[in-house]
C-alpha cells in the first residue's frame, strides 16, 4: 500500500495531531501503517480518531472483528440504558454511529471485504440506530403520555418501514434515510392521567425520533430523515394506521409509489410479526396478479423524468444519476418487478443483487446482460462508497479538484485518474445501452429533411441564394425571414459554442426551418424561435433534445408561433423545454385534484434540507405547470373558467409548499408554539384575496395574502432556542414572503401582496384570529368590506377556517344603510379610475374603462353587501360568477341579467388571459364587446346611479 506523494503530505499533516496522543501509543505496527494509508484519502477518518480518544483507544481491537454488525442492537441497547435526558442520548447515538462508520471506512480503503458486507454493516448500522432510538423514546412516551392501546386494550406499536437503500439493506456510505411510519390500529393511551389518542402519541413519537437522528449536534448527526415518501408527502400526517395506509395506496397510490414500495421493510426483526399483516394489505398494490405490461408506459415517463432531473439540477459526472449510472440499473431491476412481480415471487426480493440473480434465472435478459449489470452495479457502488467516505457527504458526483481526484484513484486502486474515469465511463456506457433496449422509447420514423432547408442553413450569409430557396417555398415576406435568418446566423458567430455544440445546431437548423415554414404563421414565429434558439445555444443538452426529439421540436415551433410570453418562459428557463418531450402530457394540464401530489411528488426529488434546490423547484413546478395550462388553453382544450381554475389551484397547493417549507425551517432552529402540543397543526392559516380569492387568477396575477393565527398571549415555542409564540408567526410570515419574492435562477415565484391586511402597511404582518374579527367589526372600512366579498382561506387549520368563515360571514351579513353604501362603493370606482391609468385613445381598457370587469366587480360586491342581511346565502361563493348565480337564485336580479354579466365577464376575461399569452395589454379596439359593456352599464346604472 503505496500512497502517491503528494497524498503522503495530506496524510502526514492529517496524522500530526493524533500520533501525539497516547492511546496511539499501544497500535500495532501494521495498524499504523494501514492508518497512514488511510489518511492520505479520507478526512472524516483523521477527523473523528482525532475527536475521539475512545475510538483512538478501542478501533485496533474493532478491527479484528469481521461481522460486528451482530453485536449493534445489544451494544446500543445497553449503552442507551444509561441515558438520563435526550442530549446523553443523541451524543451515544452520534458516537456509536461515527466509531462504526470509521471501522466500515477502513475495511472499504483496504479491500479487505467485499460489496456486500461494506453494504450489510452500512445498512445494519442504520438499522440499529433507527430501531434502538424508536426503543428508548417509546419507552420514555409510555412514561410521559401513557402507553398506546387499541379497543381491546392491546398495547400498540409503532412500525418503522425502511425505504430505498434502507429497505434493499444496500445503504450506502452517507446517505438519506427514508421512512415511513405506521402502526396497527386507532385507539388511546392508557395508564397516564390525560390520554391521548394514538395518532397524536404516534406522531410525538415520531417527531422525537426524527430529532435524536436528524438534530446536527456538537457530535454530528446520524442521518439526515426524509419523510417525504409516505402518503400525502410533507402535507400528510406524520403516521398513518393500516387502515388508512391500505385506504391510501388502494385509491390514490402512484406508479412512483408502486415503484418505491418494492423495497419497503420493517426495522426490527421483533416487527416482522406485525408487518406481516401490514405487508400482505399492500402486496396487491405494489405486485399486480398478472403480468403488468401497462407498467411500461409509466417505466418510460419515469424514464424521461431522470433524464429531466439531470439536465434540470446541471448534473454531469454523477455515478447515480447520469446515463448508465446506478439509477439505470436499478431501474432495470425493478421495472422487472413491476412487470412480472405479481407472477414471480423470486422477483420480490429487496435487495437489487438477489433481483438481478432471480432476472437472470427467469431468462428475462441475456445472461452476459445480467453479468454486465451486476458486475457495473458492484464497481460504481464502491466507486459511490469511497467517494462518500473520503468526507463523509452525501455525493455521487466525480470530483473537480486534483487532489480529490487523486484520493479516489488510490482508494480504488488505480494508478490515475484516466484509468479510473475511463473504466467508470465503460461500465456506464455499457449499462446506458442495456438500459435504452430494455425501456427505450417507441420507435419514431424520422423523414429525411428536404435538401432546400439544409442549404438554407448552410447559404445563410448568401443574401442571393437564401430569397430564392425562400422565394421557391413560397414563405410570405422572403426578404424579411431572408434577414431574421442572416442576422441570427451572424450573432451566433459571435458566441463560443464548441464543437458539438455547433454540429448539434448543423444538424438541428434545418429541422427548425422546417417545421417554422411549415406554419401558415411562419412569418411571425421565425424571429422568436430564432430568439430562443439563440438564447439556449451554449446549452447543447437541449438543443440534442430538440434534435432526437421530432415531436418536441415540433410543439416549440407551434408554441413560439403561437404565445411570446411562452416562447420568452422557454428562452429563459430552458429546463421547461423537457416538457415538449411528450404532446399529451403537454396539452393535458395535471388534473385539479393531482397538484399537490404532483408538487410533492416534483419536490421529493430535491433533498430536503437543500432550502435553494426546494425554492428552485417550487419555481421551476410553477413554470411548467404554466406552460401545460397555457399549451391547452392555446389548443382550446380549457375553457377561460378551466384556465383560472388551473392556475389558482396551482397557487394554492404552492402557497401550502411554502407555509411546510417556511414551517420547517423555523420549527428547526425554534420548535413550535406550545399551545400545539395539545391540538395538533400549525395554528396558521393563509386568506387569499381579489382573484385569489375569486378562483379567478391570471397567467401575470400578484397573490393577495392575509395571514393569520390563534396563538395566544403567553405562549412560547418548545424548541431549544425558545422565543415568544406570536413572534415565531411573524418570523414565519416573514420566511414565507421572502420565498416567495427571492429571485433565484428561475426568477420569482410570486409577486405576494399583503396590503389588505388589517390597518394596511402599518399593520401587523400576521394577525391573531380575534384582533382580525374586532377589525373587521370595528375598525374597517366599506372598501376593506368589498374586499372580503372575494376573500377565502386558502391553507390553515380546521380551526381557524371556521373562524374566518363566521367573522366574514357576520361581517357580510351586517344591515347597511343602502344610500351610504351606495355612496362609498360609486366613491371607491371613481378613485380607482382615477389612480389606475389613463385612457389609450381608440381602446377599451377591458378592467377599468367603464362597462369593464372593475364594474363587474364593485357590482357583485355592492350587492352582496346590501343583501346578504336579508339573504345570507350570498355569502357562500368569493367568485363573481358564482356571486351572480347566487344572486339570480335569490331573486335580487333577474336569470337574464345574470346570465348576460355572467357572459360579459368572462368573454372580457378570455380577452385578458390571450392578450397576455401574446404579451399584450389588456384593451382592444373600442369597437369590440359593445354589446357585453352596453349590457354592464346598463345594470350599473340601475344599481348605483
Amino acid at each position: 500500500m503505496q500512497l502517491p506523494a503528494s497524498l503522503s503530505s495530506v496524510s502526514q499533516s492529517a496524522l500530526e495531531p493524533i500520533l501525539q496522543s497516547e492511546e496511539m501509543q499501544h497500535w500495532p505496527s501494521n495498524r499504523l501503517d494501514e492508518l497512514s494509508y488511510i489518511a492520505g484519502m479520507s478526512q472524516f477518518v483523521t477527523l473523528t480518531l482525532e475527536r475521539d480518544s475512545l475510538l483512538r483507544q478501542r478501533l485496533p481491537h474493532m478491527l479484528e472483528f469481521d461481522r460486528r454488525w451482530e453485536e449493534y442492537r445489544l451494544q446500543l441497547k445497553n449503552l442507551l440504558k444509561g441515558c438520563k435526558n435526550e442530549q446523553q442520548g443523541m451524543q451515544v447515538l452520534r458516537q456509536f454511529r461515527n466509531r462504526e462508520m470509521v471501522y466500515i471506512a477502513w475495511r472499504d480503503f483496504l479491500h479487505t471485504w467485499s460489496l456486500e458486507e461494506s453494504l450489510k454493516h452500512l445498512s445494519e448500522l442504520a438499522e440499529a440506530l433507527i430501531f434502538e432510538a424508536y426503543s428508548w423514546q417509546y419507552d420514555l412516551c409510555c412514561r410521559e403520555f401513557g402507553t398506546p392501546c387499541n379497543s381491546q386494550g392491546e398495547p400498540q406499536p409503532m412500525l418503522i418501514i425502511g425505504m430505498g437503500k434502507l429497505g434493499g439493506g444496500e445503504l450506502n456510505f452517507s446517505s438519506d434515510i427514508d421512512l415511513i411510519f405506521t402502526y396497527p390500529e386507532n385507539g388511546e393511551t392508557q395508564g397516564a392521567r390525560r390520554s391521548l389518542s394514538n395518532a397524536q402519541f404516534f406522531t410525538r413519537l415520531g417527531q422525537r425520533i426524527i430529532k435524536v437522528l436528524d438534530l446536527q449536534t456538537i457530535d454530528g448527526f446520524c442521518y439526515r430523515v426524509d419523510m417525504r415518501l409516505r402518503p400525502f408527502g410533507d402535507s400528510g400526517p406524520l403516521v398513518m394506521s393500516y387502515a388508512a395506509l391500505e385506504d391510501y395506496y388502494q385509491e390514490q397510490g402512484r406508479d412512483w409509489e408502486r415503484y418505491a414500495m418494492i423495497k419497503a421493510r420493517v426495522m426490527g426483526s421483533e416487527m416482522y410479526a406485525q408487518y406481516d399483516e401490514l405487508r400482505r394489505l399492500l402486496l396487491p398494490f405494489v405486485f399486480r396478479r398478472y403480468i403488468d405490461f401497462s407498467a411500461i408506459q409509466s417505466l418510460r415517463r419515469m424514464k424521461s423524468m431522470i433524464s429531466s432531473e439531470i439536465r434540470r439540477r446541471g448534473l454531469t459526472n454523477n455515478i447515480k444519476l447520469g446515463a448508465g449510472g446506478i439509477r439505470e440499473i436499478e431501474f432495470i431491476a425493478q421495472s422487472f418487478q413491476l412487470i412480472r412481480g405479481g407472477r414471480e415471487p423470486s422477483l420480490r426480493r429487496k435487495s437489487l443483487l438477489e433481483v438481478l440473480k432471480a432476472v437472470r434465472d427467469l431468462n428475462l435478459l441475456p445472461y452476459q446482460d445480467v453479468s454486465q449489470l451486476r458486475s457495473s452495479y458492484c464497481f460504481l457502488r464502491q466507486v459511490e462508497n469511497l467517494l462518500q467516505a473520503l468526507g463523509d457527504k452525501q455525493t455521487q458526483t466525480l470530483p473537480e479538484t486534483e487532489i480529490e481526484q487523486l484520493q479516489l484513484a488510490t482508494a480504488m486502486r488505480y494508478e490515475s485518474w484516466s484509468e479510473l474515469t475511463a473504466e467508470i465511463d465503460q461500465h456506464m456506457s455499457r449499462v446506458h445501452d442495456i438500459f435504452n433496449n430494455l425501456v427505450g422509447d417507441e420507435d419514431e420514423s424520422t423523414d429525411d429533411v428536404e435538401i432546400h432547408f439544409h442549404e438554407l442553413w448552410d447559404m445563410a450569409q448568401k443574401e442571393e441564394v437564401i430569397e430564392v430557396i425562400l422565394q421557391d417555398l413560397e414563405v410570405q415576406d422572403a426578404l424579411r425571414c431572408a434577414e431574421s435568418i442572416r442576422h441570427f446566423k451572424r450573432d451566433l458567430a459571435k458566441k463560443t459554442l464548441g464543437p458539438r455544440g455547433r454540429e448539434v445546431l448543423n444538424h438541428l437548423m434545418p429541422k427548425i426551418f422546417k417545421a417554422v415554414f411549415e406554419n401558415k404563421d411562419a412569418l411571425y414565429g421565425l424571429p422568436r424561435v430564432l430568439t430562443l434558439i439563440y438564447q439556449i445555444s451554449t446549452r447543447t443538452t437541449y438543443l440534442e433534445l430538440l434534435d432526437e426529439h421530432k415531436g418536441a421540436l415540433y410543439q416549440l415551433v407551434r408554441l413560439c408561433i403561437a404565445s411570446p410570453m411562452i416562447s420568452e418562459q422557454l428562452g429563459r428557463f430552458p429546463i421547461l423545454l423537457d416538457e415538449l418531450i411528450d404532446p399529451q402530457h403537454l396539452y393535458n394540464p395535471i388534473q385539479l385534484d393531482d397538484y399537490q401530489v404532483e408538487l410533492r411528488d416534483f419536490l421529493a426529488r430535491i433533498p430536503e434540507d437543500d432550502m435553494e434546490q426546494q425554492m428552485e423547484g417550487l419555481r421551476q413546478f410553477k413554470q411548467i405547470s404554466i406552460l401545460r395550462i397555457a399549451a391547452a388553453d392555446i389548443a382550446g382544450a380549457l375553457p377561460v373558467m378551466k384556465v383560472s381554475d388551473h392556475l389558482t389551484r396551482l397557487a394554492e397547493v404552492t402557497v401550502e409548499s411554502v407555509v411546510n417549507l417556511a414551517w420547517r425551517q423555523l420549527s428547526e432552529k425554534y420548535g413550535e408554539p406550545s399551545h400545539l402540543d395539545q391540538r395538533g397543526g400549525k395554528g396558521f392559516a393563509v386568506i387569499g384575496y381579489g382573484k385569489l380569492g375569486g378562483w379567478e387568477l391570471g397567467y401575470n396575477s400578484d397573490l393577495d395574502l392575509v395571514f393569520m393565527h390563534d396563538c395566544p398571549v403567553d405562549v412560547v415555542t418548545n424548541g431549544v432556542k425558545q422565543i415568544d409564540g406570536r413572534q415565531f408567526y411573524l418570523r414565519l410570515a416573514q420566511r414565507i414572503i421572502h420565498i416567495f419574492s427571492t429571485r433565484t435562477p428561475s426568477g420569482i415565484l410570486y409577486e405576494a401582496d399583503t396590503r389588505l391586511r388589517p390597518s394596511g402597511a402599518s399593520g401587523l404582518l400576521v394577525s391573531p384570529t380575534d384582533a382580525f374579527a374586532e377589525y373587521q367589526f370595528n375598525e374597517a372600512w366599506t372598501w376593506e368590506h368589498q374586499a372580503l366579498v372575494r376573500a377565502r382561506i386558502i391553507y390553515g387549520d380546521q380551526p381557524l377556517v371556521e373562524r374566518f368563515e363566521q367573522t366574514r360571514h357576520r361581517v357580510l351579513t351586517q344591515a347597511r344603510d343602502q344610500e351610504t353604501l351606495k355612496q362609498e362603493v360609486v366613491d371607491m370606482r371613481l378613485k380607482m379610475q382615477q389612480h389606475l391609468g389613463g385612457k389609450k385613445s381608440g381602446r377599451f381598457m377591458i378592467k377599468q374603462d367603464s362597462g369593464g370587469i372593475t364594474d363587474i366587480e364593485f357590482l357583485a360586491q355592492y350587492l352582496v353587501l346590501m343583501f346578504s342581511h336579508d339573504k345570507p346565502k350570498l355569502t357562500q361563493w368569493s367568485d363573481n360568477v358564482r356571486i351572480f348565480e347566487s344572486l339570480m337564485n335569490e331573486g335580487i336580479i333577474s336569470e337574464s341579467d345574470s346570465q348576460g354579466i355572467t357572459h360579459a365577464y368572462t368573454t372580457m376575461r378570455d380577452q385578458i388571459h390571450h392578450r397576455n399569452l401574446l404579451n399584450l395589454s389588456a384593451d382592444v379596439d373600442e369597437e369590440k364587446l359593445v354589446a357585453e359593456r352596453d349590457l354592464v352599464t346598463k345594470v350599473w346604472q340601475q344599481w348605483l346611479e
